[in-house]
């Protein structure tokens, strides 16, 4: 795809979002695409190759949090994969700090790409599971937003987000369109983990009929010491 064409289709859905780019952001988005297109044909990244689907599926899905997000919170982003939503959060907010975690080494090589290639500033990735660095105190209740995107079960995923926040920061759980039995099936652990159910935003993607799922729960006390379990654990036995 020709960068006339892809700036005009990133313009045109992010009017949706109340999104205005600048040039350079916009030319950020274009080479993380490309980089993106380049890494899958050597390792499996993603499932979604085509440019007019990376956008949508993709950049515009992350940034359907935007509204919830401020221009200097700290975030993590657990099980980022490819970057979705943390680097996109990036680039459209520069003075956000962005913390990116995944447990597979050959992912943060290629995120590690992206953050030079895009000159990305105040970005860190980290090579491991969210129950270990969940207990380090160096991250642990160290950041206004903990995110994930399609990583687990609500119940399970509450255990890998919730250490990781401050108190009276949150927790944002991007989900598919059939979350309520996740949230059922959650009671316990957001009571447990030092949580609260704030809200959960529907909404279709821009100019698509896909329809997804923002969970938000803030934390409203310290999360007991003992949570997370080891790694393993929150997936074999949820709360």
């Amino acid at each position: 795809m020709e960068i006339k064409e892809f700036k005009q289709i990133m313009i045109n859905n992010l009017k949706e979002l109340n999104i205005d780019l600048s040039d350079l952001q916009l030319n950020q988005f274009y080479e993380y695409m490309n980089i993106l297109i380049e890494w899958n044909k050597v390792m499996n990244l993603t499932g979604i190759t085509e440019p007019k689907e990376i956008i949508i599926k993709h950049f515009l899905d992350s940034l359907t949090v935007a509204d919830k997000i401020d221009k200097k919170d700290c975030i993590i982003d657990v099980g980022t994969g490819a970057g979705f939503p943390g680097i996109p959060i990036k680039i459209v907010f520069p003075d956000t700090k962005v913390v990116l975690l995944d447990s597979l080494n050959k992912r943060i090589k290629f995120l590690n790409e992206v953050v030079q290639k895009l000159e990305l500033k105040d970005i860190k990735t980290i090579h491991g599971r969210a129950e270990d660095y969940g207990r380090d105190k160096n991250y642990r209740e160290m950041y206004d937003i903990s995110i994930a995107r399609a990583v687990a079960p609500l119940n399970v995923l509450l255990e890998y987000l919730m250490p990781f926040v401050k108190i009276n920061g949150k927790c944002l759980c991007m989900k598919g369109a059939n979350v309520e039995n996740e949230i059922l099936d959650s009671r316990n652990a957001i009571k447990t983990l030092g949580g609260e159910l704030i809200e959960t935003k529907e909404f279709f993607i821009p100019n698509t009929d896909i329809k997804r799922k923002i969970v938000q729960i803030n934390k409203t006390k310290k999360t007991d010491n003992k949570y997370p379990r080891k790694a393993g654990v929150p997936s074999k036995s949820p709360l």
